[in-house]
């Protein structure tokens, strides 16, 4: 359901604000709409029932980016899904320590609201009226300091000491929008604002070649949190700083590692005692070659992200699983291997392969209680197996 003018100011009614209230209570599951609208609909109309049930499961699913300050905020369904991570909102504003902020394409204000409450003026930009409400009652339900306008950001933006640029990614039907001038608007956009500093949020996959126009005197972060890729953000300032940078959040703190074009020698080698995943951003920023010699690491393959020390690294940067064995992939070979240790659930990664989990664990015929990670990849180009501990 579209959430309409009509419906908010329902919605912040006295009645609505009760009825909202009330359904913070209630199943909200899709078994029991039917049930609680057909209930709801003796003391409401339907329109008012719907908007409000709409409402009450955004505020739910908005807990993971808004914590209990959901239960209090105003969603759209496709802004709250454009919403940065909570932690990157945070580490944004705090890096930044900008006085005056424009937040461009705010939509229901998440960034501008995390810039105010970090001291910044916040002013916020969005085409959609019906958004900049949301981002008006959003910053007055928390108590912050911000304002919120409708405008066509393509005529022109108030350029304050930062402009934060969040275009959208996806088209209104949902689809992901891959070019970075077919974003709404385009990211072209960007390169005619003077402000001192200017930073964009774009899509985590973003094809970096599609940024060459970017190239002197912009810089490219790729973000993940939590050892999730989040975002990519293409910055302008000042300063001075790498032209690609990886960012890692892990709960209060933020770890970066700079890209300075030059990067370690690091050798093959067949599989040692430690298999190591770098972070994606380090993936992304093309930093592996880095970590691996940061951590005395040797590489599997020169095309693959993957990488296997004698003991195993302590860093934020990677994850790590113990091998256990490693061999040439064979269907038969490791399902011998497995059915030997009663091994009967196997949890599958993959990387430079075909092969797909939904194809492989069928065929393995499992049997046992044993649990292992079974990692497909590659050695100097030819497909192997590496088993490790779950």
């Amino acid at each position: 359901m579209t959430i309409t003018s009509a419906h908010l100011t329902f919605l912040t009614s006295a009645a609505g604000i009760q009825l909202l209230d009330r359904l913070r209570y209630e199943d909200l599951s899709d078994a029991n709409a039917l049930t609680l609208l057909t209930r709801l609909r003796r003391e409401y109309s339907g329109e008012q029932a719907g908007a409000a049930l709409e409402m009450a499961r955004l505020r739910l699913a908005a807990v993971g980016k808004f914590g209990a300050d959901a239960a209090k905020l105003f969603f759209t369904r496709e802004a709250l899904e454009q919403a940065s991570d909570p932690s990157i909102r945070q580490w944004r504003a705090s890096s930044w320590q900008a006085r005056s902020v424009t937040d461009v394409c705010c939509g229901i204000g998440a960034d501008a609201l995390a810039f105010a409450q970090a001291g910044a003026a916040a002013h916020g930009l969005d085409i959609d009226p019906m958004r900049v409400a949301m981002a008006e009652l959003n910053a007055a339900a928390l108590g912050l300091n911000a304002t919120f306008e409708v405008a066509d950001v393509r005529l022109g933006v108030p350029e304050q000491e930062l402009v934060f640029f969040d275009p959208a990614r996806r088209t209104s039907d949902g689809r992901r929008i891959f070019a970075v001038e077919d974003y709404q608007p385009p990211l072209s956009l960007a390169r005619a604002w003077r402000s001192p500093s200017v930073c964009v949020k774009l899509s985590p996959g973003v094809d970096k070649q599609q940024l060459g126009e970017f190239a002197s005197g912009w810089s490219l972060d790729f973000v993940s949190a939590n050892g999730d890729l989040k975002e990519a953000n293409l910055w302008r300032a000042d300063r001075l700083g790498p032209a690609l940078r990886a960012v890692l959040i892990a709960g209060a703190v933020a770890y970066t590692w700079d890209n300075n074009g030059t990067h370690p020698g690091v050798p093959l080698h067949e599989p040692q005692a430690w298999l190591c995943e770098p972070d994606p951003a380090l993936i992304r920023a093309e930093l592996v070659q880095d970590v691996a010699s940061g951590c005395q690491g040797t590489l599997l393959d020169e095309t693959i992200a993957y990488f296997t020390t004698e003991h195993q690294p302590d860093s934020p940067w990677v994850r790590t699983w113990e091998v256990e064995a490693w061999m040439p992939f064979s269907i038969k070979r490791l399902r011998e291997y497995l059915r030997v240790r009663g091994v009967g659930r196997v949890t599958v990664k993959k990387r430079g392969t075909a092969v797909t989990p939904d194809i492989l664990i069928p065929q393995l015929k499992l049997k046992g209680s044993e649990d292992r990670l079974v990692v497909l990849t590659r050695l100097r180009g030819q497909q192997i197996a590496i088993v490790c501990a779950p």
